[in-house]
């Protein structure tokens, strides 16, 4: 049996516990949640990284190494994410449950002690970061942010987003500009550092079979420097429609590309939280959000108008996104379907297999995230940032949607902006 206990541990620090016996690892999670905005973002991705280096009792990589070795093969990797326009960052973790330790060893406490020191007592040079560990990570940030182009399907849609949110917090990249990563130096990364020790809201984790006691009293230890700080109130994201436009903006990039990526930004005006989002994620289901959607079934596999079609909710800022691959010269003709298939999901036009298959992927989604300790951490701090059901509550409000509820939140999807992502010779 799977029991959720949520509470504050001390101003601004949260603990989210998950009591499972299911796993033979615990999951651990430590993130900082902080208002996305392009000044800060860059920055903000490179801390954990730089964190990740080494701490005062582990300097560097090969013992800090040597200590998750002693905690029988642990692991920590720094994470950056964004849920709409909050930025998290910080680390996630797994080790061996103490309840499949061999030897009686209790892992659980050291773990969240070496977490406490991963964020708390950084390896230091001259009263800020080891600057080699600043100068590699920058890099590697810089890198990151360039190889983003390099996988275009998924680089279409950010370029979608970030000029359909132009002048929003949501429009920012999750790891920031290339520009502002390049220009970052280790005493502005260390005053960034220490804002978010002093501003953040810090989100903890846990999932494993140790009771929940145990867990907030080792968590209470591993961050006792937190105390006394003073916390601004974390920016949850807007939900807004774009000036009230009639008409779509069209926006283009040419590159050296074989095929053509078409994108579409729709604004849904339905939050995470609101009474129609379980309608709103079928209608997803339905329209392109798996392989038996009217995008797939017909823009790709009936017409072959696409390589792939497909669409994806951006829930917690209200959007809806579609994204496909498609010849230079069909492009109007796969535009005017995809929209097509579109009027049919507000016109109720949904047969009942195609609902069926949409809610049975939708419950077997939500359901097969317990089996999954990545993807629960994931998704409980989406619910930090923007309270909504649990799983399985969520996968027993899907059971009930009709299809003129389908329909009726079709209908409050409006097209916002769409992106082609061409080919340099391409001149149409």
């Amino acid at each position: 049996m799977t029991q959720v206990t949520r509470t504050e541990l001390m101003p601004g620090v949260y603990l989210t516990a998950v009591h499972t016996m299911k796993f033979k690892s615990s999951y651990m999670g430590i993130q900082l949640l902080t208002p996305l905005s392009e000044e800060h973002a860059a920055a903000n991705a490179l801390v954990p990284m730089v964190l990740r280096q080494g701490t005062e009792r582990c300097p560097d990589m090969e013992r800090l190494s040597a200590a998750l070795d002693e905690l029988y093969g642990g692991s920590v990797e720094p994470i950056v994410r964004k849920k709409g326009e909050t930025q998290c960052v910080g680390f996630v973790a797994s080790f061996l449950d103490d309840a499949y330790v061999p030897d009686g060893t209790l892992i659980l406490e050291q773990a969240a002690a070496l977490l406490g020191e991963l964020l708390l007592t950084p390896a230091r040079e001259n009263g800020g970061f080891v600057s080699a560990y600043v100068e590699r990570e920058r890099a590697n940030l810089v890198d990151r942010i360039r190889a983003q182009v390099n996988d275009k399907r998924q680089y279409a849609v950010l370029r979608l987003v970030q000029l359909m949110c132009q002048g929003e917090p949501y429009g920012v990249d999750r790891l920031g500009s290339e520009a502002n990563a390049a220009a970052i130096t280790g005493e502005a990364l260390w005053e960034r550092y220490q804002a978010l020790l002093s501003g953040a809201r810090v989100e903890l984790y846990f999932s494993g079979s140790a009771p929940f006691e145990r867990v907030e009293a080792a968590f209470r230890s591993a961050l006792a420097g937190l105390k006394g700080r003073t916390v601004a109130p974390v920016s949850i994201c807007r939900n807004t429609l774009s000036g009230g436009e009639e008409k779509p903006r069209n926006f283009e990039d040419a590159l050296d590309v074989t095929q053509g990526k078409l994108s579409m930004g729709l604004r849904t005006d339905i939050k995470v939280t609101d009474e129609e989002y379980p309608a709103l994620m079928l209608f997803n289901a339905v329209f392109g959000g798996t392989t038996t959607s009217k995008l797939f079934l017909n823009v790709r596999e009936k017409l072959s108008l696409c390589y792939y079609a497909s669409s994806q909710l951006e829930k917690f800022k209200g959007l809806m996104l579609v994204s496909s691959g498609v010849e230079f010269d069909k492009r109007e003709a796969a535009q005017s379907e995809i929209l097509a298939q579109l009027e049919k999901c507000r016109r109720g036009e949904i047969e009942p297999w195609e609902l069926e298959a949409a809610r049975r992927s939708g419950v077997n989604s939500l359901k097969s995230m317990l089996d999954s300790q990545g993807r629960m951490e994931d998704f409980w701090l989406g619910l930090a940032v923007e309270p909504g059901d649990a799983p399985e509550d969520l996968a027993a409000r899907l059971e009930q949607v009709t299809v003129d509820q389908v329909a009726a939140a079709a209908r409050r999807v409006r097209l916002d902006s769409i992106y082609f992502l061409k080919g340099k010779e391409d001149r149409q």
